[in-house]
């Protein structure tokens, strides 16, 4: 039988997920309304009419959801207030003549009231106690740290049970601890400048079970043509499609914590912490862009930019042909939104001076400028806006060696880079058993993932050449 702190628990991470869910669906019609809007055009496709339309639908179910949920919250605190009140009532003492009142003892009252997550903001910010926890529980196998450990545990599985069997099975020992969530909240927008493209990727939640991802792609599209004339036989094309099979990846990093600095040193939790996320972060991202036969830079059609003394306004028209190769590649399935550079190649184009100025104008860019900078309103990964309506992704994982010197600059369509990626928790910690020989304790760091840009043929597109040597001076 649940207690009543267990069900105001389970209520409140319903409404949670609820309010999740109400966050999500507004933002995506947001985003479909700031597309049609980016792109000139007053009136939405059907397929965005739909959308929108499902994304109203969650919300109202959102709303209900809440609504019902918040009902049933106030009785469940009806109920504790009542519990306390009969509690208060049972500690209260009277005398009497015949025998003096005893008061019952501390550990022999039942109680009920509100209790904070054993791994909080409030209490450990930045996540030292959990890690402190995790070596200690190990090296001395403290009491306190197990018993810690295993009430996060059972916090979690409330929370989030349905994600726990999958992936936590067998914690009892911990051998694979789910990091707190607010954790992994708290440090994303640190990591954000560490994975801006992954940031703007299409991400899907990766499925619970296999280490591959199958997605059907159409090779041979159907045919529709004009009727010679009446009762003749019309176009016929068989559709085919082959099987793109994605593979799931580890992203793991490891880092060994000694022994004197788990007793006696001060804030070294805090940067293992701290440096593994922003370390597993930085190695999804780097791997989307660099990995050989399915990054970014390998499958991306490319557009050559050779030049000994390069300009601004010489790679402009480069970054043209670059959009329009990947307009054509796509058809009108999706439009390119983002350019991807390294922060070099950005700050290069930002001190680039001139007198002319592109003949075609957006309503977002002056008319003088071939782009503007964008500081904090796109977030820190999306640095500013072309003239062309691309907004421009600044990325330090874009390889800077091609060719010797050279960076890369990529045309994307975020709509077909697909990202599958653990939901809700997709980095844990677990502590191996400490190395006695050298007094210490391994922490690794791992999560799963998979992507492709693989959908579409030439899909997406890149520049290279002499153009984008090291720029002097960046």
């Amino acid at each position: 039988m649940p207690t009543l702190d267990q069900l105001i628990r389970e209520a409140e991470a319903k409404r949670a997920e609820a309010v999740e869910r109400r966050a999500r669906a507004t933002t995506d019609a947001k985003l479909i309304l700031a597309r049609a809007e980016r792109e000139g055009r007053t009136l939405l496709t059907a397929e965005e009419d739909a959308k929108i339309e499902a994304r109203a639908a969650a919300r109202a179910k959102a709303d209900a959801d809440i609504k019902d949920i918040d009902a049933h919250l106030v009785l469940v605190y009806e109920a504790r207030k009542d519990e306390q009140q009969i509690e208060a009532d049972q500690r209260t003492t009277h005398r009497t003549a015949a025998q003096p009142a005893r008061r019952t003892a501390y550990d022999g009252v039942a109680r009920i009231g509100a209790e904070e997550r054993t791994y909080n903001p409030g209490s450990d910010r930045t996540g030292s106690q959990f890690v402190r926890d995790v070596a200690r529980q190990f090296l001395f196998n403290d009491p306190g740290a197990q018993q810690r450990l295993a009430r996060h545990i059972q916090e979690e599985r409330v929370e989030r049970g349905a994600f726990l069997e999958q992936r936590a099975v067998g914690t009892g020992a911990f051998g694979g601890l789910v990091v707190p969530q607010y954790l992994t909240d708290l440090y994303a927008p640190a990591t954000a400048n560490m994975r801006p493209l992954a940031n703007v990727a299409n991400t899907h939640p990766l499925p619970a079970d296999g280490m591959q991802v199958n997605i059907s792609r159409v090779t041979t599209a159907s045919g529709v043509a004009l009727q010679a004339s009446e009762n003749t036989a019309v176009q016929e094309t068989n559709m085919d499609d082959t099987l793109l099979t994605i593979n799931v990846q580890t992203a793991a990093g490891q880092q060994t914590i000694s022994r004197q600095a788990v007793e006696r040193g001060t804030g070294v939790e805090d940067v293992v912490m701290d440096d593994l996320l922003r370390r597993y972060a930085s190695q999804v991202d780097a791997t989307m862009i660099t990995q050989a036969t399915t990054g970014l830079s390998a499958v991306a059609q490319n557009t050559a930019y050779t030049d000994a003394d390069p300009t601004a306004p010489e790679l402009w028209p480069i970054i043209f042909q670059a959009q329009s190769k990947l307009e054509q590649a796509l058809g009108g399935m999706v439009m390119p939104d983002y350019v991807v550079m390294h922060p070099r190649r950005w700050n290069w184009l930002c001190a680039q001076v001139g007198t002319s100025w592109p003949f075609i104008g957006t309503a977002q860019v002056p008319a003088q400028s071939g782009g503007i900078q964008l500081v904090t309103d796109q977030g820190p990964g999306v640095r500013g806006i072309l003239s062309n309506g691309l907004r421009v992704i600044v990325d330090a994982n874009v390889p800077t060696t091609t060719g010797g010197t050279q960076d890369e600059i990529y045309v994307v369509a975020s709509r077909e880079m697909h990202l599958w990626e653990d939901p809700n928790a997709p980095v844990f910690i677990r502590a191996e058993q400490a190395a006695a020989s050298t007094l210490g304790v391994l922490l690794v760091c791992y999560g799963y993932f998979a992507y492709t840009f693989g959908r579409y043929t030439n899909n997406p597109s890149k520049i290279t050449g002499t153009g984008l040597a090291a720029p002097a001076g960046f």
